[in-house]
């Protein structure tokens, strides 16, 4: 039997013959999602996104943007939901080719830049992903360490070491949850949601009376008074496209579980938005009250219950922490570099062979961080600089790939593709799509050139929107040049 995609409905799955099966570019798990394996409703798609969204560092987002780009607190606010709303014309549109053909966001790839050549964005998208699964580890580590020291004054005296032991302990809970499959993630995330929207809704409302929320809400900007809104706003702007910029490139690893493109659509509006305003609204507020119950300013919620004086409601607040972290962890950071890996060498990196790869890598890069806390190393580095600088600067990297995927899908494929040629070379797809390349590093070498010589500065500072419109820009014209070029060649080897 030769392998042959088969249209069902309103999906494609493929059928797999022996040809395939020996293909260098192919494996069971990152092969299409079969018809009865799309089992996500819009229901399950939103309580993803509330599980993701409700996570510490949304939290800090408001403090973010007052402390790092000059807005006000309600400025901020409105920063966080304009660019969630503006974040799901890529989320939905990048989602189609996954929920229409099962296809993981690797193998999407494949049709922009290439059979082989789709590792080098894959990678930069794993690479960010781990950078994010080891923050939010030593989150989730925190807050184990936090919980064992509520019961136990032994394990409080540990200090350090045990946040280390903590870090371990979470990293092997993400690990198994994800080697578990989907449909783990799936119950993990529709458990955890409306337990967590409840939480916040609580938390807000107990909070209500411990600080004045139109006072929060009525807290000036701390840029220079004679300083223009509009640029520090753009800036912030593009600062929140870039929290959920990562997403937005491999939101088809979730769509192909969609069971239709109206549950993915709809699923997405109702679960981004709101939670992603909400939580860090949340977050200022219980910053602002943090003064009247501990007597100090505290913008990090694991360390503010931690300061309350009562073991069994840190207890809890610290269990729901670690739901929340690995709600967001096990979706976000770990199944995309899970897939990304993969993609290098198919034949010789499964599922659970990538799954363990990203919590090595993740492990690595906070090993500075590790060493810190148990004393072998003294730096100033903190986890706080690193997630404020370099992971909302990332937005430049992969603005472009996120238009270059829209235009490649929509304009020039016009949403058909080849599923069979996508798992095998010397078929329709290219090995490495120059086209691909071009609208890819010509927006970086801008990017790098601003940052260099001081030079286009705006071109860095609203990184996402004008890496992705200038990608997509230049790819739709120089595909569109070689699509010509290639009829033009194929009528005239047919004359």
């Amino acid at each position: 039997m030769s392998s042959k995609s088969v249209k069902v409905d309103d999906f494609y799955e493929l059928q797999v013959g022996p040809d395939l099966e020996k293909s260098d570019y192919y494996n069971a798990d990152l092969a299409p999602t079969k018809v009865k394996e799309r089992t996500w409703n819009k229901v399950n798609i939103a309580a993803l996104w509330v599980g993701m969204a409700i996570c510490v560092p949304t939290y800090t987002l408001g403090g973010v943007l007052t402390a790092y780009f000059g807005l006000s607190v309600t400025e901020a606010l409105l920063a966080i939901l304009f660019a969630n709303v503006v974040l799901l014309l890529p989320l939905t549109l990048n989602a189609f080719a996954g929920t229409k053909y099962g296809i993981p966001f690797p193998v999407l790839l494949r049709s922009s830049f290439g059979i082989v050549g789709s590792n080098i964005p894959c990678l930069i998208r794993g690479l960010v992903a781990c950078g994010w699964f080891g923050i939010q580890t030593m989150f989730g580590g925190l807050a184990i360490h936090l919980l064992f020291s509520s019961f136990s004054d032994s394990w409080a005296s540990l200090g350090s070491v045990g946040e280390v032991i903590g870090f371990f302990i979470f990293w092997a809970l993400n690990i198994f949850i994800v080697i578990k499959g989907s449909e783990s993630i799936k119950w993990l995330e529709t458990l955890s949601a409306p337990l967590l929207l409840v939480v916040g809704l609580g938390l807000m409302f107990w909070a209500s009376d411990k600080v004045s929320i139109s006072e929060v809400l009525a807290i000036p900007a701390n840029r220079p008074a004679d300083a223009g809104f509009w640029g520090y706003f753009f800036a912030g702007l593009t600062a929140m496209v870039g929290f959920w910029a990562t997403l937005s490139l491999n939101i088809p690893d979730f769509s192909r579980y969609a069971k239709s493109q109206k549950d993915q659509i709809i699923g997405q509006i109702i679960g981004l938005p709101i939670t992603m305003f909400f939580f860090a609204a949340l977050g200022v507020v219980l910053t602002a009250a943090s003064v009247n119950l501990v007597g100090e300013t505290v913008s990090d919620p694991i360390s503010l219950i931690g300061k309350i004086d009562s073991p069994f409601w840190v207890a809890i607040a610290m269990f729901l922490i670690i739901i929340a972290t690995l709600s967001t962890n096990t979706a976000a950071n770990v199944v995309s570099p899970t897939n990304d890996f993969q993609n290098i060498a198919p034949k010789y990196i499964d599922h659970t062979r990538g799954v363990l790869m990203t919590g090595v890598v993740g492990i690595l890069l906070m090993g500075w961080e590790l060493m810190k806390k148990m004393g072998w190393i003294v730096s100033d580095v903190s986890v706080e600089s690193m997630y404020s600088n370099w992971l909302l600067g990332y937005s430049s990297l992969l603005g472009p790939i996120a238009g270059i995927m829209m235009v490649d899908y929509f304009l020039i494929k016009r949403q058909q593709l080849d599923l069979v040629s996508l798992y095998s070379k010397d078929n329709q797809y290219p090995l490495f799509n120059s086209a691909g390349f071009i609208a890819f590093c010509l927006p970086v070498a801008v990017t790098v050139i601003s940052l260099t010589f001081d030079v286009l500065t705006w071109f860095y500072s609203y990184g996402w929107f004008t890496g992705a419109i200038s990608g997509a820009v230049i790819y739709y014209f120089v595909a569109g040049q070689q699509q010509n070029q290639a009829i033009s060649d194929g009528a005239t080897s047919a004359q």
